[in-house]
């Protein structure tokens, strides 16, 4: 596809993601299939055991309620899709109501006839989960030994079938000075990739996986390297670098809800609740996967009567950026990557700031030229101490005039 093409196609799903989120119509929908992995990352945030998967015949029915709602298109992930073994029916059944389809796996159990099978289902792109070039940190991070060279086999089979693969990197203590490799290894496989330093929080908000959050200050090499476009504001870090194959490189990623995330969401804080929203493997809605606030389930009611009309989401479309209570009138706030769902997890207010963003959100302005960055919510607490000062100061002098009295 053109460079000509490929910007008019991101124009119009701008233009319908605007739309969509205006109109609060559900586009994009990260279907989660099962939690059930043949993976322990040491960083997951989920439970993998199984506490009552949806059937196959409620997953068909789930998906015969997201067409008639006009979603759009559907990610499916896990834990690892490829555990369903009616995952195939699933996809095929997608297909026949027209959606378009993406995946996420760690290409474990992906086969040449897989492949193949992918391609004629017509599912348009898969992510695949690769945390280092060196098998010892990939598979130590997987706790499978091998992982690293049978995720790595996949994508030429993948690839074959002409669809489009690319590799996902969540940046953690472990393999931080390893995703240089990962760039050269996208390069020699031919396929894009990306870089996320957002490692959150299990679902349940016990903080377990932060743990292996890497540092913003630790992050610095990341951030200050010039083929990942870290430290633009939002609106500039539309602008891709492309690998040496010539394919687009997307920059540096983060904590979002959907894979239409765009520009023309003004005003909004993300797309989760107003075009995009998240199931889980046992027909929980929440907003997204990181923002753990259930809205309904689907085993007792129709996802329209829970798009529509859940108090939860009516709350959440409430909220518009330049509104928020803090960050609302942050002078950094286009280098942020504020999620509510973190805000909420991590700071207890989904309309909140948070530390980490605050910090990440001064370092990559830093390293923009900013001169002074300052976090709106480092300067209200810089005054609350000023303030507990003056406070003490004046307490103290009139206890010196009580005595002098």
């Amino acid at each position: 596809m053109s460079t000509a093409v490929q910007a008019a196609a991101a124009s119009v799903m701008d233009r319908v993601a605007a739309r969509t989120a205006r109109k609060h119509h559900p586009l994009n929908v990260h279907f989660d299939l099962t939690y059930r992995c043949n993976e322990r990352c040491i960083h997951c945030y989920l439970d993998h055991e199984d506490h009552g998967e949806l059937t196959t015949a409620e997953i068909l029915h789930v998906l015969e309620e997201l067409a008639a709602a006009g979603v759009l298109t559907l990610t499916f992930s896990g834990g690892e899709i490829f555990l369903r073994p009616d995952l195939f029916e699933i996809l095929a059944a997608a297909r026949r109501l027209h959606f378009d389809i993406s995946l996420k796996t760690n290409a474990l159990l992906v086969t040449a006839e897989r492949a193949a099978r992918l391609r004629e289902l017509g599912v348009r792109s898969i992510q695949i989960s690769v945390y280092s070039s060196d098998p010892a940190v990939h598979d130590a991070i997987t706790k499978v030994p091998g992982s690293l060279a049978r995720t790595v086999a996949a994508v030429p089979l993948l690839v074959a079938q002409g669809l489009k693969v690319q590799l996902a990197c969540p940046l953690m203590q472990q393999n931080l000075l390893a995703y240089r490799g990962v760039m050269a290894l996208a390069g020699k496989l031919g396929v894009p990739y990306s870089f996320d330093p957002t490692i959150t929080p299990m679902m349940d908000g016990s903080g377990g996986p932060l743990t292996h959050r890497v540092s913003t200050a630790a992050l610095l090499p990341v951030l200050q390297d010039p083929v990942l476009s870290a430290c633009h504001p939002r609106p500039a870090a539309r602008a891709d670098v492309a690998l040496p194959s010539g394919k687009p490189v997307p920059a540096l990623a983060s904590a979002v809800s959907s894979g239409l995330e765009s520009f023309s969401y003004e005003d909004i804080p993300c797309s989760a609740g107003h075009n995009s929203c998240y199931i889980s493997p046992y027909g929980d809605v929440l907003p997204c996967v990181q923002l753990p606030q259930t809205a309904g389930n689907l085993r007792h009611q129709r996802f329209g009567d829970i798009w529509y009309r859940a108090a939860s989401l009516e709350e959440l479309r409430s909220a518009r950026d330049s509104e928020l209570p803090v960050c609302g009138g942050c002078e950094i706030r286009s280098y942020c990557e504020r999620c509510p769902g973190l805000a909420l997890m991590e700071g207890g207010d989904v309309l909140g700031a948070y530390e980490r963003a605050c910090e990440m959100a001064e370092q990559k302005a830093h390293l923009a030229g900013v001169a002074h960055p300052f976090s709106a919510l480092h300067a209200e607490q810089a005054a609350a101490v000023g303030n507990g000062r003056a406070s003490r100061n004046e307490h103290s002098c009139d206890q010196v005039q009580l005595v002098l009295k």
